[in-house]
């Protein structure tokens, strides 16, 4: 049927990517967005916007009912979904068509097959694609999980049938962890996908993730556009993305592009698909799921292909045939994506909220940053912390890491710790430069990275830091004498820097730990200092709020701030029992009751934010005194959640 306008059910970068491509081939866009989101770049881009609800995504981006309304009202007749959200929900796609509004996207009969990994797994297995050997029956029962997990042998994988993102999902060494193991899995499952059903794998160990690009329309065409490695990953999540596959093969490379079809075509699939297979080292794959939406790392197919992937989802939608036919699509160069997160690596990669500063996303030829990120925006304890998309393309796989790696370096983003200098660390690491890697390449190679330890100043940022804090006030000779240096107290975590600084005009002398070492300001503009630093001009970027300071340094952005006059810290900053919230979220559920014994380290309350759950743990031995907390309550960051009165 054909459609005139595009409503994306959907949010932030994936939101605004759609509209462009949507407007590009003419047709009208609407946004739809909650409470939390009234000032997002989807909404600004927008030809028309919609609110449906407020920020809990259970109350608007999950809203069927809402998201159908929006449509009724802007004369939308048609729906994109995105990725994430209601994207892979039959329910949805099956109430876009019964109220006369084109689903972009698969029927629903495929996404409910493909979305149960038993289901989908027993598909395939009829269909002759390649399948870890494994259980995915319908008996349900613990101990006959049990004994199925024994007939498979360890190492073996524990997964929730409807999960996905690592959740309900976990690695069984021996026998003694699978009971444990499952009731955990099936408990973390059921409250992420409300199903408890579990399938049961032999572990591949250390593999290659590969997954194939799909295309179908309503005409019977399918075809392949090559594959994405997704390898490096942390947690089972895709952290590094990059196409082609460093070590495939053209043999390998059409023997997974005609299962992958062979996959499509067993349940009539239509649009965008992604077909994913693990790759051990000697060549064997076997399927592990598909995902029935246009997939976060679609980019890197496009840039080798020279396709537009949205375009060839909005052409199939309206009825029209797949734009080339297998023997017409090319590969050409390599491309690398990565994710830049709000989030802190040196504490477990802990998610971040709070407001940006500054933001600037890297201006540099072959490179493509998809974002939904408007200047002094927000990161929202509601939503997925991920703030940009980054990827690189070059004639070779070495030149797009490299270009890539340089990417990140310009990328300039303040206001909230993020996984910026750990990417970069990735992108430059020897092995991952060979394309050596697997799917246990950061655990293997990254246990012990800089990028994963709390943030440490060095020589030169405290140098900076201090020129920007003291102000230019005289333009005469050093101190000396009656005028002594400046003494400044820096607190960067932490760790306290005491500092002495000496100024004469432009030029600043840094006194801490016994040495002095010189810096020489050249220009200083709103949001970047430009100095000379042991002989060598650099420059940064910078954004200074009251007594804090922000800075992009080379090896790390750093949060500086001026203690110099501020009082001594207070007896609840100094780990006296005070448990406060690490970040903005909603407390799931309290763990303890007042009057009750408690040790160092012992989970107390469990804390949501951004789709992930954080144990807040007590700092000290004692009895839990006055909590002020309670389930439900939406918390900021540093809030007092409850007291423990040590022993």
């Amino acid at each position: 049927m054909a459609f005139t306008k595009v409503l994306i059910a959907n949010r932030g970068e994936i939101a605004v990517r759609v509209m462009r491509t949507a407007k590009a081939l003419g047709y009208r866009t609407v946004a739809v967005y909650s409470e939390a989101d009234a000032n997002a770049l989807h909404v600004q881009f927008a030809d028309e916007a919609v609110c449906i609800g407020p920020a809990k995504v259970s109350d608007s981006y999950l809203r069927v009912d809402h998201i159908l309304d929006a449509a009724k009202k802007t004369g939308a007749d048609a729906i994109h979904p995105g990725y994430g959200f209601l994207s892979e929900n039959a329910a949805f796609a099956k109430a876009c068509v019964e109220a006369g509004i084109t689903f972009i996207g698969p029927t629903p009969a495929a996404i409910e097959l493909m979305g149960s990994k038993r289901l989908s797994k027993i598909a395939m297995l009829e269909a002759n694609v390649p399948c870890i050997p494994g259980y995915q029956g319908g008996n349900q029962d613990l101990d006959n999980l049990i004994a199925e997990g024994r007939k498979i042998g360890f190492p073996l994988m524990v997964k929730a049938s409807a999960g996905g993102g690592g959740r309900g999902m976990r690695l069984v060494h021996q026998e003694s962890e699978l009971k444990s193991s499952l009731e955990t899995a099936q408990s973390e499952a059921l409250n992420a996908f409300g199903s408890s059903e579990m399938i049961l794998e032999r572990a591949v160990i250390a593999p290659r993730h590969v997954e194939i690009q799909v295309f179908g329309d309503t005409h019977g065409n399918h075809v392949y556009l090559f594959e994405r490695d997704c390898s490096i990953q942390r947690r089972n999540q895709k952290v590094v993305e990059e196409a082609p596959c460093p070590v495939m093969t053209s043999d390998l490379r059409k023997r997974m592009g005609e299962a992958a079809v062979a996959a499509a075509k067993s349940c009539d699939y239509v649009g965008a698909g992604t077909v994913e297979f693990l790759l051990d080292s000697q060549g064997n794959f076997y399927f592990l799921e598909m995902n029935t939406r246009l997939q976060v790392e679609h980019p890197v197919t496009e840039l080798i292909t020279g396709l537009d992937l949205v375009e060839w989802q909005l052409r199939v939608a309206n009825g029209e045939t797949l734009p080339l036919a297998q023997e017409e699509l090319t590969l050409t160069g390599h491309a690398v994506e990565v994710r830049l997160y709000a989030e802190d690596p040196g504490v477990d990669f802990l998610p971040q909220t709070g407001e940006i500063l500054l933001w600037q996303p890297a201006d540099l030829p072959n490179v493509r940053v998809d974002h939904g990120m408007t200047s002094l925006g927000e990161v929202s304890p509601h939503y997925d912390p991920m703030i940009a998309k980054v990827i690189a393309y070059g004639k070779t796989r070495t030149d797009a890491v490299r270009l890539l790696a340089r990417a990140l370096q310009d990328t300039v983003l303040l206001g909230v710790n993020s996984n910026k200098q750990f990417l970069v660390n990735l992108l430059q690491n020897p092995v991952l430069v060979s394309g050596d890697t697997n799917t246990a390449f950061i655990t293997e190679h990254f246990a012990q990275d800089i990028s994963l330890k709390l943030a440490v100043a060095s020589h030169e940022a405290l140098a900076v830091a201090a020129s920007l804090f003291v102000h230019q006030t005289s333009q005469s000779g050093w101190h000396t004498g009656i005028a002594p240096a400046i003494p400044l107290k820096l607190q960067v975590g932490e760790q306290l820097y005491k500092l002495a600084i000496d100024q004469a005009g432009s030029r600043f002398c840094l006194q801490h730990e016994g040495q002095t070492e010189g810096l020489e300001i050249i220009s200083r503009l709103e949001n970047q200092l430009v100095y000379i630093w042991q002989g060598v001009r650099k420059s940064v970027a910078y954004v200074h709020v009251d007594d804090t300071l922000y800075l992009d340094m080379a090896n790390g952005n750093l949060t500086i701030v001026d203690v110099t006059h501020a009082p001594p810290a207070s007896s609840e900053e100094a780990g006296d029992g005070q448990i406060r919230a690490p970040m903005n979220g909603a407390v799931v559920n309290i763990l303890v009751a007042e009057g009750e014994t408690v040790v160092k380290d012992q989970t107390l309350v469990i804390l949501e934010a951004m789709k992930i759950q954080q144990q807040i743990k007590a700092n000290c031995d004692g009895v839990v005194g006055a909590i002020s907390a309670h389930v439900g309550l939406q918390v900021k960051k540093r809030q007092v959640l409850l007291v423990i009165n040590a022993d």
